[in-house]
């Protein structure tokens, strides 16, 4: 018998079903000679320093830095109480240290993804829990049936993955190093008050800094004005176009009088086509999605999205078997899969208008091992959706789309740049006018991409134009624009360089490791900095919040507001996985480090970042409750009835299931509403196809029982 460790439920349900296994236990599958068991993702956690030292338990600068001789894990806490443990992955973890104590089972196989947090999870469980048996690993790129079939077949030794394991666990032990100790001591010494803590972290400071230093540079960016000159030319045949004034490369000019100077020599002079170029342009389409580039074009592309977002969408499109493994770097595909990709592609062009421009083949710029790390890009599976939420729909689409792309034929354009010189005058520059026509749509066709186009008149090296008009223009410098969460992820991932993902050394660059957090973990990032209020959102900008600006500004340690020391230690974890570079020396190295600064911020003066205080809350009476009378007041979950105690049910829910379906939350103004007059006014309302709409809602009781039930009215 052969137990099978998946990461989700989700993910076992996959595995049973491609092993057609029916019966199911508590906690479990089982038949066909496997067992087919699963997490919740990490059921373990490392121990809080106060479950080493009592003394931790309390908060005192003298107390740190503490660094465990030895790091211990522990039953991951109740999200509810952190000094309790969670009571379904408990129940979990005995159920799996049941099943691989069973005298039956004689192998073991760790199915979780094929990362390095994965492989953590994996770890952790089955060496905590011990075992003399032998661990294999099941490393697959998506959950359909077929792969699963393979990768059973396909077996590696658990031992082989040792190095992905250092990684995991190093990456884990120093975050936990930095996080609690410099957390502490910041907090310590930077807050006034309690109840909150000053959050310092080797991924959040310097993804932090990226957005404090575009703010910084916006408001220190002083405009200027520069001034352009334009011309009008007109044709024997009556035809015009415009031409642009450029002299030594230069179109932008500081000196107005200068142009204005030229702009009356020039009007109503005649003129020469000096020079006519005309080119014929390919124009390839975009690489295949990674992680980050599918987050930054979703971001882009719809309102409401995060790349948090994005990841939770995509994760669920992977565990239904809809798509490849999502948390990857790479822009290409292994070479083996030319394949498979092949058989993918007909599928997913079967139903398309224009099939048969659809041609496969396996290209160099897509199937290429060089630039794959660990996972390939993302693309479909063979197993086509069904049914799909419009979130769902809108990043499959968006995928397949991609994917598609790569196939069909490349677009193609035509370029024609035209230089007129002015008769009779010996200007230091002339007048260049570029102009663009579509010939081939080409994969541009699967977006309905649209090209500006602009249209120039047929004319001919040597023939003579008239200057009907010559305009000088006012224009002036832009700041930089604040970050998205497109840019601020394109930063994350080349550590602060601005690459070109069409350059292949580029590609390969990004694919070294040297990076901000991982594919996995940046958009994590980025929500726990909103979360935290270091950072906040302007519709999709990013901006600094004063607390942010504070950390930045104050905390004294540089070097994690620096990109280059943290893409080093990204990079030593990604040569760890590799096997080139040694755990002992990367935690010895964090250990120096967070001991260091430590007792840098213990030298500091005192200064204040954050205080904390608490205000008073004045209960504010929102209306008369519809059951008993009392008063309606605001609490923490919902809105209701003051004389609860006394037994009175009444409560509108802040989380109420039936609004949420329409993407509300009830309001105090809509409760104000609804007490004084029955029915309230709602805007913006959003139904399952996604349209949106405005209704009267009306709060009712219900005959039959003492619940309440909501109800809408359309006006006519």
């Amino acid at each position: 018998m052969k137990l099978i460790l998946a990461e989700k439920p989700s993910v076992s349900k996959n595995i049973a079903d491609a092993l057609k296994i029916k019966n199911r236990q508590d906690g479990y599958f089982e038949g066909n000679g496997y067992i087919v068991t699963w997490a919740f993702g990490h059921l373990l956690q490392l121990n809080d320093a106060k479950d080493y030292d009592e003394k931790m338990a309390t908060w005192k600068l003298e107390n740190f830095p503490f660094i465990p001789s030895k790091f211990q894990y522990k039953v991951k806490s109740d999200s509810k109480n952190k000094d309790k443990p969670d009571r379904g992955a408990e129940k979990q973890l005995k159920i799996i240290h049941r099943l691989m104590k069973r005298s039956d089972v004689d192998t073991i196989i760790s199915a979780c993804d094929y990362d390095r947090e994965g492989q953590l999870i994996g770890d952790s469980i089955i060496y905590n829990l011990r075992t003399e048996k032998e661990v294999y690993r099941l490393l697959l790129n998506e959950w359909t049936p077929k792969e699963v079939l393979n990768g059973l077949e396909n077996l590696r030794s658990n031992n082989e993955l040792r190095p992905l394991q250092d990684a995991g666990v190093s990456r884990q032990w120093a975050d936990w190093l930095i996080g609690i100790n410099l957390t502490s001591v910041a907090t310590l010494k930077y807050q006034k008050g309690k109840g909150k803590a000053l959050n310092i972290g080797r991924v959040l400071l310097p993804t932090l800094k990226i957005i404090y230093d575009r703010d910084k540079e916006i408001e220190t960016f002083v405009p200027e004005n520069y001034y352009k000159l334009q011309a009008t030319f007109l044709t024997e045949n009556g035809s015009s176009y415009l031409g642009a004034y450029i002299e030594n490369r230069e179109e932008k000019f500081k000196s107005e009088q200068y142009l204005k100077e030229l702009e009356e020599q020039i009007n109503g002079k005649t003129a020469i086509i000096a020079d006519k170029k005309v080119q014929k342009k390919k124009e390839y389409p975009p690489f295949l999605f990674n992680l980050s580039n599918l987050q930054g074009y979703i971001t882009s592309k719809y309102k409401g999205w995060t790349a948090d977002k994005v990841l939770k969408v995509a994760q669920s499109l992977y565990e239904k078997k809809y798509i490849t493994y999502p948390r990857t770097a790479s822009i290409a595909l292994e070479e083996s899969l030319i394949s498979k990709t092949e058989k993918v592609v007909n599928l997913l062009a079967a139903d398309l208008p224009f099939k048969e421009e659809v041609k496969f083949f396996p290209s160099k710029r897509i199937f290429d091992n060089k630039k794959v790390e660990s996972h390939s890009a993302i693309i479909p599976t063979y197993v086509l959706p069904k049914r799909l939420s419009q979130e769902e729909q809108q990043v499959y689409e968006a995928i397949k789309n991609r994917l598609l792309m790569q196939f069909m034929p490349v677009a193609e354009v035509e370029e024609t740049k035209i230089i007129t010189s002015i008769n009779l005058l010996e200007l230091k520059g002339s007048f260049i006018t570029k102009g663009k026509v579509q010939l081939v749509e080409g994969w541009k066709k699967i977006e309905k991409i649209q090209s500006k186009d602009v249209m120039l008149p047929m004319v001919q090296v040597g023939e003579e134009v008239f200057t009907s008009d010559a305009v000088t223009t006012t224009h002036t410098t832009q700041p930089p624009k604040e970050h998205t969460e497109k840019t601020l992820l394109r930063l994350m991932e080349t550590c602060g360089k601005n690459f070109d993902a069409e350059n292949e050394e580029d590609v390969l660059t990004i694919l070294s490791g040297f990076s901000i957090g991982t594919p996995a973990t940046r958009a994590e990032t980025i929500k726990k900095l909103k979360d935290i209020g270091y950072i906040e959102a302007k519709n999709k900008n990013l901006v600094c919040t004063d607390l942010g600006r504070r950390i930045v500004d104050t905390f004294p340690i540089k070097d994690l507001f620096n990109l280059d020391f943290t893409g080093k230690l990204e990079k030593d974890l990604y040569d760890m996985e590799k096997g080139q570079f040694s755990k002992k020396q990367f935690l010895q190295m964090i250990s120096n480090f967070t001991s260091s600064a430590v007792e840098t911020i213990k030298n500091e003066a005192d200064v204040i970042i954050q205080e904390v205080t608490y205000a008073k809350q004045t209960t504010e009476v929102l209306g008369k409750c519809p059951v008993c009378g009392h008063s309606v007041v605001e609490g923490k979950k919902g809105f209701g009835c003051s004389n609860w105690k006394n037994g009175c049910k009444f409560v509108i829910w802040k989380n109420d299931k039936f609004l949420a379906t329409m993407k509300k939350k009830p309001t105090k103004t809509m409760v104000k509403h609804l007490l004084k007059n029955g029915k309230a006014p709602v805007k913006g309302l959003v139904s399952k196809k996604g349209n949106k709409f405005d209704a009267m809602m009306k709060y009712e009781k219900n005959q039959d029982n003492e619940y309440f039930s909501w109800k809408m009215e359309f006006p006519e």
